[in-house]
């Protein structure tokens, strides 16, 4: 019996007995969508969290003050402040690896515009944070080394905050209050969208000056960003920096350093590991279901075998070898395997469909998890159907053609 005829045999066993065979293929189909629906989830999440780290900028290395170990035990930026303005600059001159720099301080205010008010987001920072950071100004300008130099009230406000204050109304021009200061609003910033570590459109701009000395109070910076000219300089450009910090901040040799770099692809690879374990995670869980499936599979050859054992001595006596048998019943468990894993690949990625049109998240069915979850089916036919077959295989012609 070649392979063709086994599968023509499986597929007329099957029929004969459609709603066994439905059930059976249920599991398999349950635990196919549920795998391909899972791994489409963390793919979602993955590219999403993605996109988070690349609305921080491009070839950026962000410099916090803190100790690494510090950071590592308190999960924050510690108590240590130790950078200041003069250190951007001297960054920005005196490290030939760095394109720009943006330093950064934020609070928390409350802003006013007549009868409206919000709490936001205050970011003081220089106007080299709209290339560091990839925010681009669709209405207006934003201010200039001028303004920060001068210590202006200006302010650049983003299109959530806008709209919080001004709804539908063009915010350029006018006067806004925050911690009773009162700003003009030179530009509004293009939407970013909603990211993982915040709202980057619910904020607003001012020059790090003003907001240091005027508003906040402050000696000290929160964050430089440093922009290298490309991506295969970022190592270059953060030795380059940690070697002039510890410089001009008279760190002793063996000392710790006072302050902490955390490169942008170093983020993106500890993301990528964080996400890959999660796809794991929300697969292995989902295999499960599939596994039952198997064992559904397994359950219902052993009856099949049972059921079928006089037929089974017919087709020895009438010259079927053991390994014709062996293939019928693994070839009629891997069919069942398969239909159910077809129909299992439709249903994820309908599911997965339907997760990202009802919800806000995101679902992405790739390729290899299609492939992933087809030849995790084939295998669980293959492997829950062996021990049935060959169970067939080996029954005694004779005892089989005399079994009531």
């Amino acid at each position: 019996m070649n392979l063709w005829e086994s599968i023509s045999v499986a597929l007329e066993g099957l029929a004969a007995n459609k709603m066994r065979s439905a059930l059976t293929m249920l599991g398999v189909v349950i635990g196919v969508s549920a795998v391909i629906t899972m791994l489409a989830l963390a793919g979602g999440a993955r590219e999403r969290m993605m996109a988070h780290i690349q609305q921080m900028g491009t070839n950026v290395l962000i410099v916090r003050p803190g100790q690494a170990q510090r950071m590592a035990v308190a999960g924050g930026l510690g108590s240590v402040q130790s950078l200041t303005l003069k250190d951007s600059e001297a960054i920005a001159e005196r490290c030939p690896s760095v394109a720009k720099t943006a330093p950064e301080v934020m609070m928390s205010a409350q802003v006013k515009y007549r009868n409206q008010n919000t709490n936001t987001s205050i970011l003081g920072t220089t106007p080299d944070f709209l290339g560091v950071r990839n925010y681009r100004v669709q209405e207006g300008g934003f201010f200039t080394d001028r303004d920060v130099k001068s210590l202006r009230k200006v302010a650049v406000i983003g299109p959530t905050t806008a709209k919080n204050l001004f709804g539908e109304s063009l915010p350029v021009g006018k006067a806004i209050s925050i911690k009773g200061t009162r700003f003009t609003v030179v530009g509004l910033t293009a939407e970013k969208g909603a990211g993982g570590f915040g709202d980057p459109d619910d904020q607003i701009f001012i020059p790090v000056t003003t907001a240091m000395r005027r508003l906040f109070g402050l000696q000290y910076v929160r964050t430089i960003s440093v922009q290298a000219h490309s991506m295969a300089l970022m190592d270059q450009a953060s030795a380059e920096v940690t070697t002039l910090l510890r410089k001009r901040h008279r760190i002793a040799a063996g000392a710790e350093d006072d302050f902490v770099i955390r490169n942008q692809a170093e983020i993106i690879e500890m993301a990528s590991e964080a996400s890959g374990i999660f796809a794991m995670l929300l697969g292995g869980i989902a295999s499960v279901s599939l596994l039952v499936g198997g064992i559904g599979i397994m359950n219902i050859m052993l009856v099949s075998v049972t059921e079928r054992t006089r037929e089974i001595g017919i087709r020895m006596a009438v010259g079927a070898r053991r390994r014709d048998i062996q293939m019928q019943f693994l070839v009629e468990a891997l069919v069942l395997s398969m239909v159910g894993g077809i129909v299992g690949i439709l249903l994820g990625m309908l599911g997965s469909f339907a997760i990202t049109s009802l919800s806000e998240l995101r679902a992405i069915v790739s390729a290899p998890s299609i492939a992933l979850s087809f030849s995790f089916a084939a295998f669980v036919g293959i492997f829950f159907g062996f021990y049935p077959a060959r169970k067939a295989s080996r029954l005694n012609p004779i005892d089989a053609l005399r079994y009531e």
